[in-house]
């Protein structure tokens, strides 16, 4: 069975370069929001297993979307990728149930990593 990811960042320049660096051979079907608003739609709509958010977006950020997905209870992964690397930030993201902070622009070394490390792949 296909993993869902959603790729949820207000560039679409780096919606893509998270696209890229996933591995190949990843079983997915990807889903892409550009601000937390629809980000939390596709959430509702679609049974999402993993969430790749960056935190600086117009409407809703990310944390805005964090606390949305806590408070509702979805069940999802997610990695922040953001390049707002403030250890105050990091440390609020993990609160509210981020599985991992992954510093901008992504790498697929350090995403497969993460993948593999959680069972994702």
């Amino acid at each position: 069975m296909a993993l869902s990811v959603l790729i949820c960042d207000d560039s679409l320049l780096a919606r893509k370069q998270v696209r890229k660096s996933l591995p190949d051979d990843l079983d997915a079907e990807f889903f892409t929001a550009s601000n937390g608003r629809e980000a939390l739609e596709v959430l509702q709509q679609q049974e999402i297993g993993l969430v790749f958010l960056d935190l600086t977006m117009p409407e809703l950020d990310g944390i805005g979307v964090l606390e949305q997905i806590r408070l509702r209870q979805l069940d999802c992964f997610v990695v922040v990728v953001s390049a707002d690397i403030q250890p105050e930030m990091q440390r609020r993201v993990n609160e509210l149930g981020a599985l991992a902070f992954v510093q901008k622009p992504v790498s697929a070394d350090k995403l497969s990593g993460l993948l593999k490390q959680y069972g994702l792949v």
